[in-house]
């Protein structure tokens, strides 16, 4: 509860924390709206593969003339490392493998890092902060994104003695979206084409939310970063709102509906038959936590927590994420502090490129998001057990073989450069980080 003290000490001192962003899109906007607020901070490099729309962005998000003739806009993430004033490196692409190479330049440059790319964090990460963690600068995931939010919920309840149950996020979900591709993608969000078009929305990372893809992946890094596990036959998506969660998520030897204690769920903001969920969690996180007493039980209780009928099961929510407004609490952590706001400690889970339909040997994969595959979040061990092929690199290869629909793509059925800079790494984090069971 000292950040903003220690950042006011900093800027006292005239000596700001300086920080080099990465990709200037939705998060990276965001994050760059709140520094002309946040006296002490300062973005003096700004890199995107287009600088003009970088530009746009800060004028859209209110920096005035003065600061953008003062920042330097470049495509050059590795210049942008380089400098020797940064503290921070923001990766915000959402490319695993530019991701994973920012990184990596980071680490090796002594910089921290926060990575707002989850996708680069599942498919590597736990190699990444393993890899900074020796170099002593800090790997940390992204507060704002739901990831980090609910570690810092997970920390909470175990900080504070309480057995976590279940935790992750709420979404919009129903089963047949998993089949769902661009073309479709804004039905789903009350939008027409042309409207999304004229927003400057992207088909598919919209549709990456709204196919599990995006939720697979969030589970995936939360359970990487606070040991919890993975259901064995991925995410179920129950229906649920938040008076619910103590009831619904927790064992099913206990009345609810996970396989066991101490695992990741995503909750459904729709009931099955498409009805909305009374006060639902579509956009924030959740933890469950059980009493380790009976005295605990009737403090809940007399605190005025919502429990299931036992009494030993509560939940603790926050309703909203804010995304790259709240980006700051991780910059600020990681060079005031030498903390992450979360970060893989190890390989626990996983997320597999499954078919959204039967798939023709030939035929180009095209990623998260896209026509030919959804992700599926399924337990580390497993994954490796079957070759299954991370959602991570399931893009521009070509398929050797067919794939049925709703069946996982496997290593084998791709054609892929095993010299290529993220397979290896990838490759590496399997061979340092693969479950022992």
């Amino acid at each position: 509860m000292n950040l903003f003290r220690l950042l006011q000490a900093r800027a006292s001192a005239g000596k700001p924390i300086r920080v080099a962003l990465i990709g200037a899109g939705k998060f990276g906007s965001m994050f760059l709206a709140q520094v002309p607020h946040t006296p002490g901070l300062e973005v003096p490099i700004i890199v995107d593969i287009d600088r003009d729309r970088a530009r746009e962005a800060c004028r859209t998000v209110g920096w005035d003339a003065e600061r953008i003739a003062a920042t330097v806009f470049t495509d050059d993430g590795a210049r942008a490392i380089a400098g020797d004033a940064m503290d921070v490196v923001v990766e915000a692409t959402g490319n695993p493998a530019v991701g994973i190479a920012h990184a990596r330049a980071a680490i090796a440059a002594g910089k921290h890092i926060v990575m707002v790319n989850v996708e680069a964090d599942v498919l590597a990460g736990p190699l990444l902060a393993d890899e900074a963690r020796k170099a002593g600068v800090v790997y940390s995931l992204a507060y704002g994104d739901q990831p980090a939010l609910t570690a810092e919920m997970v920390d909470w309840a175990r900080a504070t003695g309480f057995h976590v149950v279940a935790a992750g996020k709420g979404t919009k979900y129903l089963p047949a979206y998993h089949d769902v591709t661009p073309d479709g993608v804004w039905q789903h969000y009350g939008l027409t084409a042309g409207e999304a078009q004229s927003a400057g929305m992207n088909p598919q990372m919209f549709n990456s939310f709204l196919d599990g893809t995006k939720s697979a992946i969030e589970m995936a890094a939360i359970a990487n970063a606070c040991g919890l596990d993975v259901p064995a036959e991925g995410l179920a998506f129950p229906p649920c709102g938040v008076d619910d969660l103590p009831h619904v998520m927790r064992p099913r030897s206990r009345g609810g509906v996970l396989e066991r204690s101490g695992v990741v769920e995503v909750v459904s903001s729709l009931e099955r038959d498409g009805r909305p969920v009374f006060r639902d969690l579509r956009w924030g996180v959740y933890v469950v936590l059980e009493a380790p007493s009976d005295y605990a039980a009737d403090c809940f209780r007399q605190y005025g927590l919502k429990t299931d009928g036992s009494g030993s099961f509560a939940a603790m929510y926050k309703p909203y994420h804010l995304i790259g407004l709240e980006l700051n609490i991780s910059v600020l952590s990681a060079a005031l502090r030498g903390e992450p706001t979360g970060q893989p400690y190890g390989f626990r889970g996983d997320v597999a490129a499954v078919a959204k339909r039967n798939l023709r040997a030939g035929e180009m994969l095209d990623g998260e998001g896209g026509y030919t595959v959804w992700g599926k979040l399924i337990p580390a061990a497993a994954s490796l057990r079957a070759g299954a092929l991370p959602i991570g690199l399931a893009h521009r290869l070509k398929l050797k073989h067919d794939v049925a629909h709703g069946t996982l793509v496997r290593w084998s059925d791709v054609e892929f450069d095993p010299g290529n800079e993220t397979v290896k790494a990838r490759k590496a984090m399997e061979g340092a980080f693969a479950p022992q069971h």
